[in-house]
């Protein structure tokens, strides 16, 4: 049941948003689905293909809404249906290879509507096509819930009152929609390779969407230098993804992975496509931090790292793309080349940014360099502040052990 909301979630809703016309009823029609499944399975066990069983559960409740409430007459169509498409029972075993043909993308460009704002269109779409909970949603934000909750609520709204068309736009609409898609696809690859809640690193139902959607969109428009940029940086990042845990599960930093675990395939398709992006003109935001990881994917080791090319390319990163998060990375990356020290010095303007109070990760990077400085005190008292601002399970285990560190150097004196 896990593993099929992962993978089906996204279909199982866009599907029956096609029949509905109406995301809260397809929500909650899916939502039916697989309640219904977990009732259902135990006994039966669980069907060959189970999108296509949760897509035909969800279709038949939504249709029995649609005919006990009478909403096709009561209510205006909230979504506008193209009649190419095909039917919910041919969205369960349509060929996935055709990315114009995917519900999922429909539903994302849906989301992704110019009636909305950037971030309506962000948090609704990882809402609803990547079944976060608005918590996670939040998170990802660094926003309060209820904030999120509202955000969501008022995007909702704004596509019933637009009247927002539930398909993939023109050859004409898509170069001005696609920067709006890019930053969905790019958020949600971020929720996924570090989760902020949860018991594990990397959760490869995210990760491996987020590919597949930015996969979709290059094959729209197969000569955009953004979309090259994203999947790229996607490519190159998820290419450490079997070196980020140890075989006990524990938090493997960069520096101490095993780069033969590293997916050469992924690391050189990335660089191709970097290198094509970066040959069509000025470089996206997405490049940029590609070519960050580029220089990563490239290093043979850990201590033959371009630290500075890395700090010159967050240089470069912060003009295109001003991010609280991006100064936090450059800074840690001004440690790395020059010293802790430099590090401590480059993170202190950043310990009054609102944006960055909850933020669990400058703590951490502080608590880092402070140990290496050997200012345990301080270090702990880093580290405790990094542990109440982190619910990753995988990172707070990390963020234990080296806490419990740092406190035996302050007890040994």
């Amino acid at each position: 049941m896990a593993r099929a909301h992962r993978r089906d979630w996204a279909a199982v809703l866009a599907s029956t948003v096609r029949l509905t016309r109406d995301l809260d009823l397809a929500e909650e029609c899916a939502q039916d689905a697989y309640a219904r499944a977990l009732r259902t399975w135990p006994r039966t066990g669980v069907p060959d293909r189970p999108a296509a069983w949760l897509t035909t559960v969800a279709g038949n409740r939504a249709r029995d809404l649609l005919r006990r409430e009478s909403a096709w007459r009561r209510a205006m169509p909230l979504l506008v249906v193209d009649d190419t498409l095909p039917g919910p029972e041919e969205t369960a075993t349509a060929d996935e290879a055709a990315p114009i043909g995917d519900d999922r993308l429909r539903l994302v460009f849906t989301c992704c509507h110019p009636a909305l704002s950037p971030q309506a269109q962000v948090a609704l779409t990882l809402r609803l096509v990547c079944g976060l909970s608005t918590a996670e949603v939040a998170h990802a934000f660094l926003v309060q819930e209820t904030t999120m909750a509202a955000r969501i609520t008022r995007a909702k709204k704004k596509i019933a009152a637009a009247s927002i068309p539930y398909r993939v736009p023109s050859s004409e609409e898509l170069p001005q929609r696609i920067d709006a898609v890019c930053e969905v696809v790019h958020l949600l690859f971020t929720t996924g390779h570090a989760p902020p809640v949860g018991d594990r690193l990397v959760r490869a139902d995210l990760v491996d969407c987020a590919i597949r959607l930015a996969r979709m969109l290059h094959g729209l428009l197969p000569a955009t230098p953004e979309v090259d940029g994203l999947l790229a940086l996607l490519l190159l990042v998820d290419a450490r993804r079997d070196a980020r845990v140890s075989a006990s599960g524990e938090l493997v930093l960069l520096a101490e992975q095993d780069r033969t675990r590293w997916d050469g395939d992924r690391i050189a398709e990335g660089v191709a496509l970097l290198t094509r992006a970066l040959g069509a003109g000025p470089p996206s935001r997405y490049a940029v931090q590609a070519a960050i990881a580029a220089v990563h994917a490239e290093a043979p080791s850990w201590e033959s790292t371009d630290w500075g090319e890395i700090v010159a390319l967050y240089g470069v990163l912060r003009r295109l793309w001003p991010s609280p998060v991006v100064e936090l990375n450059r800074a840690v990356a001004v440690g790395l080349r020059d010293g802790p020290r430099a590090g401590l010095e480059a993170l202190a303007p950043l310990l009054d940014d609102p944006a960055l109070a909850t933020y669990g990760y400058l703590s951490a990077a502080r608590a880092d360099f402070l140990r290496r400085l050997g200012m345990w005190p301080q270090a702990v008292t880093a580290y405790e502040e990094a542990l109440t601002l982190t619910d990753n399970t995988v990172e707070r285990d990390f963020l234990v052990r080296r806490l419990d560190e740092v406190r035996g150097r302050l007890a040994g004196g």
